[in-house]
């Protein structure tokens, strides 16, 4: 399953959601052309986004049984699953022409509690220290946060889709089809998953939204932090039996936040210095 996924076309991989001179190879993306044949499937049935977010849950759910449970190739199986289904609720929305913020905030509530849960598996498996495996799971959802602010950076500066914002101050008009109340209620919840990550990312690249300048090279080099891609990471060192050292391995790799962090503020500066 997981070399069948990586031998797509690149063109599967690029940012559809950008100018064409601003597109990207995605490495956490790999699941969307799976994605994007499932919600052809459903565009014309009943099933919503939200039934199809409840489905990546329920995988997230089983990797993390069979984490637990020791089976590894099942655990990276639902892993990769969970990572498809969390990309094709968002292409059934776009499909159905139902785009939601319930959709968004629940989608995103829900990737941060499998995230730890996840985490806490592996921990229980490996026995490694709580303190370590509380580092991990922050550094990954840090990775994640900066991947997502440069993203909807460049996507608002280039017209991109509206549901996903830079600041995430107030609950946002509810759509059509959604009650406002119910968005209010998952903003909040939303809030509190996200808001200390957001206020992190923001004070390490506050001039981002001002001046930010992501060559293609480095957003495909800080898409290595997108969800899909830690995913991919986690189930492919549990079934290589390098699972204990999933907790380690993304501490350390949260390193990388910084140098991505200093290349993209390097390139402004390189960029102002007189001929």
């Amino acid at each position: 399953m997981l070399s069948f996924l990586l031998v797509f076309e690149l063109s599967y991989f690029i940012m559809s959601k950008l100018p064409k001179e601003n597109q990207f190879f995605d490495l956490s993306d790999y699941g969307r052309p799976i994605a994007k044949y499932i919600a052809n499937l459903l565009k014309n049935g009943s099933a919503t986004p939200i039934d199809v977010t409840i489905c990546f849950i329920i995988s997230g759910l089983f990797a993390v049984f069979c984490i637990l449970n020791q089976q590894y190739w099942a655990a990276a199986f639902f892993l990769v699953l969970k990572s498809i289904l969390d990309a094709a609720d968002g292409e059934l929305a776009r499909l159905k022409n139902t785009p939601s913020y319930t959709g968004r905030y629940f989608d995103s509530i829900a990737d941060i509690l499998l995230n730890l849960m996840i985490v806490l598996a592996i921990w229980h498996v490996y026995q490694n220290t709580l303190v370590l495996a509380i580092l991990a799971f922050l550094g990954i959802q840090l990775q994640g946060t900066l991947y997502n602010y440069y993203y909807v950076i460049l996507r608002n500066k280039h017209n991109g889709d509206t549901t996903s914002r830079v600041f995430e101050k107030e609950a946002p008009n509810a759509m059509i089809g959604e009650r406002q109340s119910t968005v209010n209620w998952l903003f909040k919840l939303y809030h509190i998953c996200y808001g200390t990550f957001d206020k992190v990312i923001y004070w390490l690249d506050s001039k981002a939204v001002e001046n930010g300048r992501f060559p293609n090279w480095l957003m495909t080099a800080v898409s290595s932090f997108g969800l899909g891609f830690q995913l991919l990471i986690i189930a492919v060192m549990l079934v290589l039996d390098f699972g204990h050292l999933i907790i380690p391995f993304f501490i350390g790799y949260s390193l990388l936040i910084f140098i991505f962090i200093g290349l993209r503020k390097s390139i402004i500066r390189f960029e102002q210095q007189p001929l």
